[in-house]
């Protein structure tokens, strides 16, 4: 600890706001200059971003008091809320809920980066305001933190950022993999291609000949338009197991006392992790209450698996008669439930709604085949997310130590390579 010197966050970096130009003139907002706010950063998991859900001009950043930051300012959102981090990718401009770090030559943007993440809590805790909290720029600026040398600052961004890149290449991969079996799933069941193409006296591309013989040559009529000739419409109660009589929620008291190992699920999302699991293998997760549509009308659903436990807003269901896990997540993450859910203020699909989902049906040994192709691809999915989530187990033991000179570089750079 003996080079670890101390510094203001002024002496390391300019600190530099953000603004919004007028909503009321389009021009500000026709352009090409990446503008972020810190919706952008919601639930972002890589270091670097390079835009975000909209872009401005030059006229729009002439007049507004945001500014254009360089590539590697560190971007800090320092109201609603305060902490979300990222490093600019690229020339990029924030709203008013951000002070962006401009790091100064002799320090590490992916340092600083890092740094900022392990002390998050210690930002907001100086929030002040009783709307909602936000971080003063003259408040940041007078904030102290220690730093090694330059050398050492980049080696401990490089070791964290190594575990960091894995992720990011695991999450992009699952991604291109759903993708994958989303665009199978597409054209077999939503744009029934393979019956298109024989119609059309084709080949079918794509399947084998045996493959393509157990689909039909034509179209039928059917109360939900037109399906391939032979295939049933019906509805997901013939094609699920619905487990929610297992269920046990547990009140945030209840959790705090029982802290563990294992995810505890709602209805987005994991809410915490406790001492004890209710299922183990692999289940589907739909929004029962609360966060139970997404903006595009689908519905709120979690692929899970392993051991965890299951609060009461969220259904828990398995596949039946050839239709699996994944088969009904690729189905339900192109369904509009929009017309099954209830309720005006608290949204509700209730099993009876549930049930009721219509459902095409294809033959027994489509299905199968369909499940067979299919469940590698969400295998290596498990794969690489059960990795993800050791290497972020590990990178967020490794981050205070590392910043706080507790564990040796070299020793810190051996467990990275060996796990990553």
């Amino acid at each position: 600890m003996d080079d670890w010197k101390e510094f203001c966050i002024s002496d390391i970096a300019e600190v530099v706001g953000g603004g919004t130009p007028s909503t009321k003139d389009e021009e500000n907002f026709i352009g090409n200059i990446p503008w972020i706010t810190p919706k952008d950063l919601s639930g972002y998991t890589s270091r670097y971003i390079s835009h975000g859900e909209r872009n401005i001009s030059e006229k729009g950043l002439a007049n507004s008091s945001t500014r254009l930051l360089p590539k590697n300012a560190v971007l800090l959102t320092t109201r609603a809320p305060v902490g979300y981090v990222a490093i600019a990718a690229n020339p990029i401009a924030t709203n008013q809920g951000f002070r962006n770090l401009v790091v100064s030559g002799g320090f590490s943007p992916e340092f600083v980066y890092y740094l900022l993440i392990a002390n998050v809590e210690r930002l907001k805790s100086y929030a002040t305001g009783t709307t909602f909290g936000e971080l003063s720029g003259s408040t940041l600026k007078s904030l102290k933190f220690l730093f090694p040398s330059l050398p050492k600052q980049r080696a401990i961004a490089h070791i964290l950022g190594t575990l960091d890149d894995k992720i990011e290449l695991n999450r992009r991969m699952n991604e291109t993999l759903e993708a994958m079996a989303q665009a199978l799933f597409k054209s077999w069941f939503v744009d029934f291609d393979p019956v298109r193409s024989k119609a059309k006296g084709q080949k079918p591309t794509g399947i084998t000949d045996d493959l393509a013989s157990l689909f039909p040559d034509s179209l039928n009529d059917s109360e939900l338009g037109k399906i391939p000739k032979e295939w049933k419409v019906t509805t997901l109660r013939d094609v699920i197991v619905i487990h929610d009589s297992k269920r046990i929620p547990l009140s945030g008291r209840e959790r705090a006392k029982r802290r563990g190992s294992y995810p505890y699920y709602g209805a987005a999302s994991v809410m915490d992790y406790i001492d004890d699991y209710l299922f183990d293998g692999v289940y589907l997760l739909i929004g029962e209450d609360g966060s139970v549509v997404n903006d595009d009308d689908t519905p709120v659903v979690q692929y899970v698996w392993d051991k965890f436990w299951v609060n009461n807003h969220a259904h828990v269901l398995t596949g039946k008669n050839e239709v699996s896990v994944e088969y009904l997540l690729l189905f339900l993450k192109q369904v509009n439930i929009r017309p099954f859910v209830t309720g005006a203020v608290q949204l509700k699909m209730n099993q009876g709604n549930l049930c009721r989902i219509p459902f095409f049906l294809p033959p027994e040994s489509i299905r199968r085949i369909f499940t067979e192709i299919i469940k590698p691809i969400f295998a290596r999915i498990r794969v690489n997310t059960n990795e993800s989530r050791t290497l972020a187990t590990i990178r967020d033991a490794l981050l205070p130590k590392l910043l706080s000179g507790k564990i040796r570089i070299k020793d810190a750079e051996k467990f990275a390579k060996a796990t990553a």
